[in-house]
């Protein structure tokens, strides 16, 4: 069951047919009670009709035995005088109940009445109490009609048939001056037919129509979701064999799920492309590390068996080597992993002045301050791998500039050498990539300092760019954001 409904399908299905079934049956009930009220009050109707044609004759003075409502129909009039005593009612009339009198025959005016001799005759004389009360609510004229209507529910039989009955009692006013009420009945066969057939159809539909909407939603939701099944099915796929080319299908539309398709193929893509530049990387810096360590395990190899062949200086040189590149791996790792540079105040123009001091060749014109926000040791090892860079490539001068401009610190390093291709001003912040032989191993490291400078540059939220330098030179200039800008 938790697995069942551990799934969108169901839950979007159970929940749409809780809503619509919730919704009907609500509607159901108002219908209901809609239509009974207006049939009921319909029956009313019809009762105060019949009541009030009886009371226009009495009004006009005809006898009881001459009255047109008493000749047998099928609904039950009742006429009673002030005292509550029944004085004519509706032939074949065998029992009634819900009006002021059970009584079903009239009486001579001095018998005694049946409810005298009912043990609960302080009741009776209640309701009489409560019959007169209502009649001398409203003062009347002979031959004239009360306007005043009094609706109660009960029942009757006639002939035989019982049925519910909706009574109306109107007062009326004989030209000899009795004061008599009419009850009259409508019938409610129909209110009760109507109803009934309307609680079968709500107790048939109602499950029904629940029903025809789960089967609608599961398969218009199985449908909706077949795409998200493809999805998953693709992505397991693709963590079983590890083979990150794959993608998952998109759709051919224009909804959340094709939205989620493309966006976990371009994660795959972003995730394809990390995952083999950290194969490139690992395998260059294993290239890389292979020729120093190669070199030294030689050297030292000579050295044991002949001391007096040792080369010290290549020693060192390729001990240095190794820690040079083994100092960048570390760096780039740390970048990798998103260290977050700290946010000392760092003066662009005077770290410019300080990396180049006592370099051959390289000139820091005027430079105005411009204060970032950053790791000073990091930002000074962009400056020493621009400016090594620069001392590589250039005829004579390197030229260092720092400047402000629209909240950002400009730092420019430019050469007077060949330049790069603009094919390759990108291609060059690759790690381990060398553009030609003159960046060999011995002369142009590992190739990994242009790599280094852009990674710090993105750290600092800023950037690194390649372009040319007014002497035609190579022109490399870093963007970083003004402290407090």
């Amino acid at each position: 069951m938790s697995l069942l409904f551990g799934s969108v399908r169901a839950r979007a299905t159970l929940g749409a047919t809780l809503v619509v079934a919730v919704a009907l049956a609500a509607a159901g009930v108002a219908l209901v009670l809609s239509l009974r009220s207006n049939l009921i009050g319909e029956a009313g109707t019809q009762a105060e009709r019949s009541a009030r044609a009886v009371a226009a004759e009495l009004a006009a003075g005809t006898p009881y035995d001459g009255l047109s409502g008493l000749d047998g129909d099928d609904r039950p009039v009742q006429i009673v005088d002030e005292d509550g005593r029944l004085v004519a009612a509706t032939q074949d009339l065998e029992r009634i109940s819900g009006t002021t009198t059970s009584e079903v025959r009239p009486r001579p005016a001095d018998a005694p009445r049946e409810d005298d001799f009912d043990d609960d005759d302080d009741d009776d004389d209640d309701d009489d109490d409560s019959a007169r009360g209502r009649n001398a609510a409203e003062s009347l004229e002979p031959g004239e009609i009360g306007q005043e209507v009094t609706f109660t529910n009960g029942s009757a039989t006639i002939d035989g048939d019982t049925e519910d009955y909706r009574y109306a009692a109107v007062d009326v006013e004989t030209p000899r001056g009795e004061r008599l009420t009419v009850h009259a009945g409508g019938p409610l066969a129909a209110e009760h037919s109507a109803v009934q057939t309307a609680r079968t159809a709500l107790l048939i539909g109602v499950p029904l129509l629940s029903g025809l909407v789960a089967v609608v939603t599961w398969l218009v939701t199985g449908r909706a979701l077949r795409p998200v099944a493809g999805i998953r099915r693709e992505m397991a796929a693709i963590t079983a064999s590890e083979d990150l080319t794959r993608r998952v299908p998109e759709p051919d539309t224009h909804d959340e799920i094709a939205r989620l398709a493309r966006t976990t193929n371009e994660t795959l893509a972003a995730l394809e492309a990390a995952v083999e530049r950290q194969r490139r990387f690992v395998a260059d810096a294993s290239h890389e590390l292979r020729s120093p360590i190669a070199s030294l395990r030689t050297q030292l190899e000579v050295a044991a068996a002949h001391p007096e062949l040792l080369d010290l200086d290549g020693a060192v040189e390729d001990t240095v080597r190794l820690q040079h590149l083994a100092a960048d791996l570390l760096l780039l790792a740390r970048l990798d992993a998103g260290e977050r540079p700290s946010d000392t105040r760092v003066d662009l123009a005077a770290l410019a002045r300080e990396e180049a001091a006592g370099r051959t060749g390289v000139v820091v014109p005027h430079t105005e301050p411009a204060e970032v926000a950053g790791s000073q040791g990091q930002l000074a090892r962009v400056l020493t791998n621009l400016l090594d860079n620069g001392r590589r490539h250039a005829r004579e001068t390197v030229t260092v500039t720092v400047r402000r401009e629209d909240g950002w610190a400009v730092l420019g390093v430019a050469d007077d050498g060949e330049g790069v291709p603009e094919a390759d001003r990108e291609r060059i912040f690759e790690r381990f990539v060398r553009l030609d032989a003159a960046r060999s191993r011995d002369d142009g490291g590992a190739g990994l300092g242009l790599a280094i400078a852009r990674d710090v540059a993105a750290r600092h939220g800023g950037t690194l760019t390649a372009g040319q330098a007014p002497t035609g030179g190579a022109l490399f200039e870093l963007r970083l954001p003004l402290a407090g800008a």
